[in-house]
C-alpha cells in the first residue's frame, strides 16, 4: 500500500495558514464591532464593509430581530435557488441530471431582506472595484447570509464574465444552510475552497440543522434571544432561566442521537438529509485547530467533539469564538513539541496525534480511537488529487494519438481537390475506414475530457487544477479541434429537428466548461507574445453551429410573410455575417472555412444571390448598421 500525504495533514497546513494570517481575527473583530453598533430592524445596519489595504471586508452582525428569529424557526422548509441570483448552482438542474439545489428558507429570506437594501448593493459594486480580494464574514444565524452573499457574488462575477477577484468566506457558528445537491453544486463549479467554517469543539448551533424536523421551536426561539441578548445586553443572565437544564438536554440529545446515526452510516445518507456540509471546515478549540473538508469525516468530527461535551457548554460554546480565536495563533506559533502518550513510530502516525490533541481530544478520552479513525478516514480514498493529476497526464498522452489523427484527417480534407474542408467532409462522410475511425476517435477523446470534469467535480483533483497551464491549453486544443465534428455529427444525424440548435440544446457542458477555463486563465506575456497551436483552428468552436442557424433563416425569409418574423430573421442573418466577416478579416477562421465547396462559402453565395434577387423586384432587404435594422 502506498503511502502519501493524507488529507489531514494539509488541513493542518491550511490551518496553520489560517491561524498564522490576521483573516481570522480582523473577521471576528469585524462581526463584534457591526454586532454591538446594528440595529435588527435596519438592513442597512446589519452589515459593514471596509477596505484594509486590498482586502475588502464585509461583515454581518450576528443580531437579527425578534420578526427574523421567527423566520429561522418557523420557515426551516428548503426552498429552491432563484436563477436570477444563482443559476452557476442550477446548471446541472436545468439538464434535468440531479435533485434541485435547496436552502434553508428562513436564512435566504433574511439575505434578501439585506440585498434589497439600495445601500448593500452599491456599497457591494464599490468594494469589488477597490479590492483586490474580498472577505465576506458572519456568525451564527447570520453567517449564512455570509454564505449566500458570497455565492451571490461569485455568480454574478461568472454571469458577468468579470475577471478572476479572490472571494473568501469565513463564517464562526453557522447553521447548515441547504442539502446534498448544494454542496454538490458548489464543488461543481470549484467554489468548494471558498469557504471556511469555524466550529467551536461543543457549540450546538452548527449541528443543528441535523435533526430532521426540528421540534423543539420554541427552545430554538429562547437559544437565539439568549445567544444574541448576551452580546449585547449585560442583563442577559436574567433570559437564561427560560431555557431550563432539561431543556437544554432534550436539545443536546436530539443533536447527538442523529449525528451519531449519520457518523455510523459512513458514505450513506448524504442523499437523504435534508441539510449537508459544504466547503472546509476549521474546527478549534483551546489546544489548537484542525481543517476538514470531506462532508463525512466533517460530520463524524462534530459527533465526537460534541461527545465530549455537555448541554450547558454546547450552548455556552456558541458564544466563545472570540476566547479560541484570540489563542489558535499563540497555540499554532507556540508548535507543540511533544504528543500525549508514546512517541509515534511515524511522520504519518506523528501527523494523526499532533490533529488529534489540536481536536482538543485526549488520547486517553473514550472518544479519542473513534478520533483517529476519522483523522485516518479524512485521508482522501484511493490517490491524493496531485496524484490523480499524473495519472490523468499519463492518460493524456495515450490519447494524443488519437487527436493527431484527427489533426491528420483535418489536414487531408483542407489539401482534398473537393475543396469541402473539415466540417462538411465529416458530415457528409461515407463508411470508410477512415471516416469511421476518426469519428471513433472523436468519441473517445469525449470520454476522456467528460471523466476529468468528473474527477474535478468529484474533488479529486487540486483546487487550482482548472488554472494550470497545461490543461487549460489542452482543453481549448481539445475543442476548438472536436467540436466541429461534433456539430457536424449532430446535424448529420437530424438532432436540431428533434431537439433544437446545437448552440443552445445540444452542446455537451464540456465545452461550456473549458470555454470558462479559457477566460478565466493567467496569460504571460511569453504566451501572448508567440503563436500557437491554436492560431491554426477556427477560434470560435461554435461557428458551424452558428452557420447551420443562419442557414436556416436563410431558407425561412424565402417564405416567410410576416413582416415581423422577417426582420427578425434578417437580423439573425446580418448578425452572423458580420460575426463571420470579423472572423474572417481577423485571420481567426481556418483554411477549412473559406474553401471554394465549404458550407460557409455556400451560404454567403445563396445571400448574395438572394439580396440581388429581391433587389431586382426592388425589395428593401434591411442591413444591420450599429446594432439596428435600416432598409
Amino acid at each position: 500500500m502506498e503511502h502519501e500525504a493524507s488529507s489531514f495533514e494539509s488541513s493542518e497546513m491550511l490551518a496553520n495558514h489560517v491561524a498564522s494570517s490576521p483573516l481570522l481575527s480582523e473577521s471576528w473583530r469585524l462581526c463584534c464591532d457591526i454586532t454591538t453598533a446594528a440595529s435588527p430592524s435596519i438592513p442597512g445596519q446589519s452589515f459593514v464593509m471596509k477596505q484594509v489595504g486590498s482586502i475588502g471586508y464585509v461583515a454581518f452582525s450576528s443580531i437579527i430581530s425578534e420578526a427574523e428569529a421567527g423566520i429561522c424557526c418557523c420557515n426551516g422548509n428548503l426552498v429552491a435557488l432563484d436563477d436570477q441570483f444563482f443559476s452557476p448552482l442550477n446548471k446541472q438542474i436545468n439538464e434535468g441530471e440531479e435533485e434541485p439545489v435547496l436552502v434553508h428558507a428562513g436564512f435566504l429570506r433574511l439575505f434578501f431582506s439585506i440585498y434589497a437594501s439600495p445601500s448593500f448593493q452599491t456599497q457591494m459594486m464599490e468594494i469589488i472595484q477597490k479590492s483586490k480580494s474580498i472577505v465576506i464574514t458572519g456568525h451564527s444565524v447570520r453567517a449564512t447570509t455570509a454564505s449566500l452573499s458570497t455565492l451571490w457574488l461569485l455568480s454574478h462575477l461568472q454571469k458577468s464574465n468579470s475577471p478572476s477577484l479572490p472571494i473568501l468566506c469565513i463564517t464562526f457558528g453557522s447553521p447548515l444552510l441547504g442539502n446534498a445537491s448544494l454542496s454538490r453544486a458548489i464543488l461543481r463549479e470549484r467554489w468548494d475552497g471558498n469557504f471556511c467554517h469555524v466550529v467551536s469543539k461543543h457549540d450546538i448551533m452548527p449541528r443543528l440543522l441535523f435533526v430532521p424536523p426540528l421540534h423543539f421551536i420554541n427552545q430554538l426561539k429562547f437559544l437565539l434571544n439568549f445567544w444574541h441578548l448576551s452580546m449585547t445586553s449585560p442583563q442577559f443572565q436574567t433570559l437564561a432561566t427560560q431555557l431550563n437544564n432539561e431543556q437544554k438536554a432534550e436539545i443536546f440529545r436530539s443533536v447527538m442521537a442523529c449525528l451519531e446515526v449519520l457518523a455510523q452510516a459512513e458514505e450513506a445518507g448524504s442523499e437523504t438529509r435534508a441539510f449537508w456540509p459544504f466547503g472546509s471546515y476549521f474546527f478549534c478549540s483551546e489546544e489548537g485547530a484542525i481543517c476538514m473538508e470531506n462532508a463525512t469525516s466533517v460530520i463524524k468530527m462534530m459527533h465526537l467533539m460534541l461527545m465530549t461535551g455537555s448541554p450547558c457548554a454546547s450552548i455556552e460554546d456558541h458564544l466563545k469564538y472570540g476566547d479560541y480565536i484570540g489563542k489558535i495563533s499563540y497555540q499554532f506559533l507556540k508548535q507543540r513539541n511533544s504528543v500525549d502518550g508514546d512517541i509515534p513510530e511515524s511522520c504519518y502516525e506523528a501527523g494523526v496525534a499532533l490533529a488529534l490533541q489540536s481536536s482538543a481530544i485526549s488520547s486517553q478520552e473514550p472518544v479519542s480511537t473513534a478520533a483517529k479513525d476519522c483523522l485516518k478516514m479524512a485521508r482522501r480514498m484511493g490517490r491524493t488529487p496531485n496524484l490523480n493529476v499524473a495519472d490523468l497526464a499519463i492518460k493524456l498522452s495515450m490519447i494524443n494519438p488519437y487527436r493527431a489523427q484527427i489533426e491528420w484527417y483535418k489536414a487531408c480534407c483542407d489539401d482534398s481537390d473537393e475543396q469541402m474542408g473539415y466540417y462538411d467532409s465529416f458530415k457528409l462522410r461515407g463508411v470508410s475506414k477512415r471516416d469511421s475511425k476518426v469519428n471513433m476517435n472523436r468519441i473517445m477523446l469525449g470520454k476522456f475530457w467528460d471523466g476529468v470534469i468528473d474527477k474535478l467535480e468529484n474533488n479529486d483533483l487540486p483546487h487550482d487544477f482548472h488554472r494550470r497551464s497545461k490543461w487549460v491549453n489542452a482543453s481549448q486544443f481539445y475543442m476548438l479541434l472536436v467540436e466541429p465534428l461534433d456539430i457536424a455529427d449532430y446535424y448529420r444525424n437530424g438532432h436540431h429537428r428533434s431537439k433544437g440548435h446545437y448552440v443552445k440544446h445540444g452542446r455537451p457542458r464540456r465545452y461550456e466548461i473549458f470555454e470558462r477555463w479559457w477566460k478565466e486563465r493567467r496569460v504571460s506575456n511569453e504566451e501572448n507574445n508567440k503563436r500557437s497551436r491554436l492560431a491554426s483552428l477556427t477560434q470560435d468552436s461554435c461557428f458551424w453551429a452558428e452557420l447551420e442557424e443562419a442557414r436556416e433563416c436563410l431558407d425561412n425569409v424565402r417564405s416567410e410573410r410576416d413582416p415581423n418574423k422577417l426582420d427578425l430573421l434578417w437580423q439573425n442573418i446580418n448578425n452572423f455575417e458580420k460575426h463571420a466577416v470579423g472572423l474572417v478579416e481577423s485571420k481567426q477562421v481556418s483554411k477549412d472555412v473559406l474553401a471554394r465547396n465549404s458550407s460557409y462559402v455556400s451560404w454567403v453565395d445563396d445571400l448574395r444571390e438572394l439580396r440581388s434577387q429581391l433587389r431586382q423586384f426592388s425589395v428593401k432587404v434591411p442591413t444591420l448598421v450599429n446594432g439596428k435594422l435600416v432598409p
